[in-house]
């Protein structure tokens, strides 16, 4: 199998799974995975957020599982539990459908990481 073939496989799987888990089967799409996982890096999962705070949980997500890439490193957790990282390296200028692969091939990583999909 290719490795895109085992990508595109392993993404429907967490799509299946957290889809069934979190929207009552309703599809999730990407921006949505990201927020969760911004929700779980968090871990304040019952909690209500604003607008605002939606975009900052989607970019710890964007900065977790992008970290193995070499592209954000932990730095620390704020007095309000919020992680922060920093940059280490900037981000290639990439066409939207590479965002998109990029962006599924480390939240694919991610959950294999957590053991979340095998």
């Amino acid at each position: 199998m290719s490795r895109d073939e085992q990508l595109k496989q392993r993404w429907e799987l967490v799509v299946e799974k957290l889809s069934a888990q979190f929207s009552d089967g309703e599809r999730l799409d990407l921006d949505a995975i990201i927020y969760l996982i911004g929700v779980q890096e968090l871990g304040q999962l019952h909690k209500k957020f604003k607008k605002d705070h939606k975009l900052d949980l989607m970019h710890i997500a964007i900065c977790k599982v992008l970290s193995p890439y070499g592209y954000y490193e932990f730095d620390y957790v704020d007095e309000d539990g919020w992680p922060h990282y920093k940059v280490l390296e900037q981000l290639p200028h990439l066409k939207a459908g590479e965002q998109s692969v990029l962006m599924k091939e480390a939240i694919v990583n991610y959950f294999l990481e957590t053991q979340f999909i095998e």
